[in-house]
């Protein structure tokens, strides 16, 4: 079987950061995101925060709360590998659908970061799909909140603070590997 390292955590936490941390010990990562934007750019969208978030609401209203883990269980499998991250777990419903999938092999890790925090990760990335102000970030966090990323950052099974220096959460994120 295939192990699976899944971070959920607000926006900005340090999902992405976690991630790259994986990346850079040359295990493969599926960005649960990406699967979005997939969509967004399919559908002949702008890549904005409201197409995305807009997107990944219609998918799960139509599809189900587990749409987007299910688009990504075949992207795991086909990797064959021993080892795969998941950056961007939203709900219970995807935390279940991958433990029907993967089993004990999956571990569930919430990235916990204050607001403030967050916010200026935000600027410094620039990423198309960003909030320009702290009030647009709240209403991204009830979005998700709203798919049940609360729920899911509940049953974790390892929480990992981020609200030090990049170089401690980076050894943290290591930690977890062995």
């Amino acid at each position: 079987m295939t192990k699976i390292l899944a971070f959920v955590g607000m926006p900005a936490s340090g999902k992405s950061e976690a991630s790259s941390v994986l990346r850079r010990k040359g295990i493969t990562v599926i960005n649960m995101g990406d699967v979005i934007r997939e969509e967004v750019v399919r559908r002949g969208l702008e890549p904005t925060d409201a197409n995305t978030g807009g997107v990944g609401t219609d998918l799960r209203e139509k599809e189900g709360t587990d749409a987007v883990a299910i688009r990504c269980i075949p992207k795991i499998k086909d990797a064959n590998e021993d080892f795969i991250g998941i950056d961007g777990v939203r709900s219970v419903a995807e935390v279940e659908r991958f433990k029907e999938a993967f089993g004990d092999d999956f571990t569930l890790v919430s990235v916990d970061s204050p607001i403030e925090l967050r916010f200026a990760r935000v600027l410094a990335r620039k990423r198309s799909d960003d909030m320009q102000d702290i009030s647009a970030l709240k209403i991204r966090d009830e979005r998700e909140l709203g798919w049940g990323m609360g729920e899911a950052m509940e049953i974790a099974d390892i929480v990992v603070d981020n609200e030090g220096t990049l170089e401690e959460f980076r050894e943290k994120i290591i930690g977890l590997l062995d």
